[in-house]
């Protein structure tokens, strides 16, 4: 399976800790989210992934190379400019009929196999996966009719929304609705789809997902990963305390 890394962009909610390296480099842990996400698609099943960079690309290269550190074959594609989330996958000439495209800095326990398979099952063009949110509003909500009747009230209420976790499935006809060089986002893609070009499916899931696009959030992330590290990489196994204790040499 294939999947698309979009990882460039400028990061700008994070500064200061992205003014000198590319966002998708951030630790969290002991390692770059970008590196989380990497070992996380090849635990899925995925063997190669293309980064789409331009901010910084050279550091993202120097750090990742051709992927052999992880048992997954990585290159590049470049953008000499902006071309938004969706434009840059115009200039990968080699993408399969299906493939998965995602943020570089995404966060998440979600199963990238599971929604790809999804995706094959659905006979859709495009899928995105989403996440069930909630925000309390702490203010007294009014409900009322055409005619101002006060139909209701709701004392700061909790009002759930899906949002996008930044993890999608497209067909590889979706890039033909466009031409190259183009800049083409994801809300304009999907409208067009909608509008009438093509079928738009969701796949919900109720896994960990944390937007760390601002550095309150980057601070959670960080507490849940190292809450959470076994279920973000399941391929690490914890070593029982007596192993370690002899691996350190504590133990004859």
């Amino acid at each position: 399976m294939r999947a698309i890394i979009l990882a460039g962009g400028k990061g700008r909610r994070l500064e200061p800790y992205t003014i000198s390296f590319p966002k998708p480099l951030v630790p969290v842990g002991d390692m770059p989210i970008l590196e989380i996400v990497i070992r996380q698609l090849k635990a899925s099943g995925f063997t190669h992934v293309t980064l789409a960079v331009g901010h910084l690309a050279e550091l993202l290269m120097a750090y990742f190379g051709d992927g052999s550190k992880w048992g997954i074959t990585i290159d590049y594609s470049r953008e000499e400019k902006p071309l938004g989330t969706v434009g840059p996958l115009k200039l990968i000439d080699d993408l399969p009929e299906r493939f998965l495209v995602m943020n570089g800095d995404v966060l998440t326990t979600l199963k990238y196999d599971q929604l790809f398979q999804q995706h094959q099952r659905s006979n859709a063009d495009l899928t995105i996966a989403c996440y069930r949110a909630n925000t309390k509003i702490d203010l007294g909500v009014i409900e009322f009719d055409g005619r101002l009747e006060v139909t209701g009230y709701r004392e700061k209420p909790v009002l759930p929304y899906d949002v996008s976790m930044g993890v999608y499935v497209f067909n590889r006809s979706v890039l033909e609705t466009f031409e190259a060089d183009d800049y083409m986002d994801l809300p304009t893609i999907v409208n067009n789809l909608v509008s009438g070009q093509g079928t738009v499916k969701v796949y919900l899931s109720d896994h960990e997902w944390l937007d760390i696009g601002r550095p309150d959030d980057y601070g959670r992330a960080i507490q849940r990963f190292e809450e959470l590290r076994h279920e973000f990489l399941p391929e690490e196994q914890p070593v029982p305390q007596e192993q370690s204790a002899e691996a350190r040499g504590l133990v004859k």
